[in-house]
């Protein structure tokens, strides 16, 4: 059964999970299986015997930090280079985004304001050089 660490004491490493609208007790000695302690909120896999919640563990996503697949300098480079296309935001994942500065910069094209479109590529490949982005659409840091 899936449910969601609702509290924990560290001092008696006991604590309550919400299933469903059901709570379920349980004590980190008898019946918690991952390597590290529980959070409120976590979301924990387990198996209930009536109001007792036995074999706990973190569902996947918290056992390990999200993994890099970006690259910052290829991220700083098409922002560079063709930012005013919002070339940069698409490698990232931030397609909204993407879209509004491709629509904005072809607007500022046709208004006689080119140099608007160029700063703004600009000023973001600074940003990613510098640390400022230093993630994609999906929340993972950059390689």
């Amino acid at each position: 059964m899936i449910g969601q660490i609702e509290s924990y004491n560290p001092d008696t490493q006991a604590g309550i999970i919400i299933s469903k609208g059901a709570l379920f007790t349980f004590h980190l000695e008898d019946n918690w299986m991952a390597d590290v302690p529980p959070d409120e909120g976590d979301d924990v896999r387990f198996e209930p015997e009536g109001k007792v919640a036995n074999k706990i563990d973190l569902v996947g996503a918290y056992l390990e930090p999200p993994k890099a697949v970006k690259y910052k300098y290829l991220a700083a480079a098409l922002a560079l280079i063709l930012g005013w296309s919002g070339a940069h935001r698409f490698y990232l994942g931030f397609y909204k985004l993407a879209c509004i500065q491709l629509i904005l910069t072809v607007a500022l094209y046709v208004g006689g304001l080119p140099g608007f479109a160029m700063l703004w590529a600009f000023v973001e490949s600074i940003l990613i050089f510098g640390g400022q982005i230093n993630k994609d659409a999906k929340g993972r840091p950059f390689k």
